[in-house]
């Protein structure tokens, strides 16, 4: 069969069992002689014993340990035994795992080269697989406490973010009084609204039986009108015919004349109630509107609550993005800043340079051929800097463009912000209205109970 694990070199095993396995003393003793021409029993035992030791924390003291479930005569003989069994019994429920399945007791007691080599190699495998394992398991746990902190974060943010639109929910302790105050003069003026709606129907109701007795009234005069109308023309053909005393004509008269003021009188009182119950109408009706300016003031104090919060915490907002935007700004100056010296130590050069080919020119004319040499190569530099030059400004005009993407971004925020904070505005409204026609509904249901009662 074929190993499905690396066969490493005798010096790799040792190197790595010092380094790894073996501690103090027993890691500088051990060496490539333990393991070829003649490998040593009591090494490989001990060494053994260490890889336990290692993988399952079982001290090399435990192995010489008998098991106290058997009752064993003569135990004096089975202690040379017992360390080597214990070994061989742990190993060949390890190595398994380390795709070696053929171990034997023979490998313990008298165990071969080739053998031992196969058998250390596995285990230096497993060893090696086991680090890289624990590694991954490592960066898992600190990603996962990474994950943990920043899920607590996340939920100390939710608690906070609670307890912030709870404190906003409540009212401060501050303006308690005045809620308290102001519910109070809303209860006053809904039970003086309702006192007054009362007696604004009662005043109805008896406006409309003037109304009705003034109309029966003006029947009753137009009927007698009639009558007189009728009665003078009979008094007129009856003059032509017969001549009446003077006396009796002037007693009609009269009569005629006190039933003309008692009319009048009536008609005088039934406007004076109308106008009693006009003025009394009037002042229900600025009772209500009163009342309804009240409650207009309230919705606007809790409004007005509102918008302040949600502006300190945009105000907030706001000026930690200015304060981002102008460390942005200050590193970009600082990088302009160095730019620009950078190009003027370079024009500087560029000028010395100059001025040293032109004293080598006047001094040296027999070199001009190379001096031409040189100064094509200075005039490549040059444009190499030219070059350099063209790409600093390209790269300071994507700094600018880069500002004015940060200066857009922070207008879209803003804007963002503003919409936000209309949706919210309308929210509100939304649901003070609701508050209305709940508050209407309960002031109905109330006057049903009242009606019926």
């Amino acid at each position: 069969m074929e190993n499905t694990f690396p066969m490493y070199k005798v010096d790799a095993i040792v190197q790595f069992f010092r380094t790894y396995v073996l501690t103090g003393q027993e890691a500088k003793h051990f060496a490539k002689s333990d393991i070829t021409p003649n490998t040593k029993a009591d090494v490989i035992q001990r060494l053994y014993m260490r890889v336990l030791h290692l993988l399952y924390g079982l001290r090399p003291e435990c192995h010489y340990v008998a098991p106290l479930c058997e009752d064993i005569q003569c135990p004096t003989l089975h202690e040379p035994a017992i360390p080597v069994m214990n070994v061989y019994l742990s190993m060949c429920q390890f190595l398994p795992t380390c795709h070696t399945y053929d171990f034997s007791l023979n490998d313990l007691l008298n165990p071969k080269p080739k053998r031992t080599i196969t058998i250390l190699s596995g285990i230096q495998n497993f060893l090696h697989f086991r680090k890289q394992r624990q590694e991954l398991f490592a960066a898992h746990q600190l990603t996962f406490q990474a994950d943990m902190d920043k899920l607590r974060a996340y939920n100390r943010g939710i608690k906070e973010a609670e307890k912030k639109i709870q404190k906003l929910m409540i009212i401060p302790p501050e303006q308690q009084a005045e809620a308290k105050e102001l519910a109070a003069a809303l209860k006053e003026t809904n039970t003086a609204t309702m006192q007054e709606s009362q007696e604004v129907t009662a005043l109805n109701e008896q406006v409309a039986e003037c109304k009705t007795v003034n109309a029966e009234r003006s029947q009753k005069l137009s009927q007698k009108k009639l009558e007189v109308a009728t009665q003078k023309d009979e008094i007129v053909k009856l003059k032509s015919q017969i001549v009446e005393s003077p006396e009796e004509i002037k007693n009609e008269k009269e009569k005629l004349k006190e039933n003309i003021k008692n009319v009048k009188n009536s008609k005088e009182l039934a406007d004076e109630m109308l106008v009693d119950l006009q003025i009394k109408v009037q002042c229900a009706s600025q009772g209500e509107a009163d009342v309804q300016l009240i409650l207009k003031q309230l919705h606007d104090l809790q409004a007005s609550i509102c918008k302040a919060n949600q502006q300190k915490e945009e105000v907030r907002g706001l000026v930690t993005l200015s304060e981002t935007l102008q460390k942005d700004l200050k590193s970009i100056g600082n990088e302009e800043c160095q730019l620009k010296r950078a190009l003027a130590m370079k024009l500087d050069k560029e000028s010395k340079q100059q001025i040293r080919h032109q004293n080598k020119k006047e001094l040296k004319a027999q070199h001009v051929q190379s001096v031409i040499g040189q100064y094509d190569k200075i005039h490549e530099k040059r444009e190499e800097i030219v070059k350099r030059i063209k790409h600093i400004d390209s790269e300071t005009r994507q700094f600018k463009e880069k500002m004015q993407n940060l200066r857009d971004t922070c207008n879209q925020n803003s804007e963002k912000a503003q919409a936000i904070y209309d949706r919210l505005l309308s929210t509100l409204e939304h649901y003070h209205k609701k508050i209305e026609a709940i508050v209407m509904e309960a002031r109905a249901e109330k006057m049903k109970m009242k009606m019926v009662i």
